[in-house]
């Protein structure tokens, strides 16, 4: 049942333009873009790069953060400030990149 929601919730979701994410991913690389990056909130532990990940995982992360599925306090915060769009256009600016 949680698959055929996601499916559906990812069904709906925009087209991404990885051009337009450049102007949205600077809060990202803050951390996703710091090589061997550990964060220390709420627990120590690596920072995933995102360069190169499927477009449609980065999306349902993003959607399970923002509604609360998926928890991470900043990540959290992060998604609640993305619209759909948004969402859309960083997932496909890092599925774009090589993976690293």
């Amino acid at each position: 049942m949680a698959f055929a929601l996601a499916g559906a919730a990812l069904a709906q979701t925009p087209a991404g333009n990885a051009e337009a994410a450049t102007r949205k991913t600077s809060m990202c690389e803050g951390c996703h873009g710091v090589p061997g990056y550990r964060t220390a909130s709420p627990h120590v532990y690596r920072v995933p790069k995102l360069g190169g990940q499927q477009a449609l995982y980065l999306i349902n992360a993003l959607q399970q953060y923002k509604s609360g599925a998926r928890s991470h306090p900043t990540m959290g915060a992060v998604a609640q400030g993305l619209s759909e769009q948004d969402m859309a256009d960083i997932a496909a600016y890092y599925s774009s990149l090589q993976k690293k």
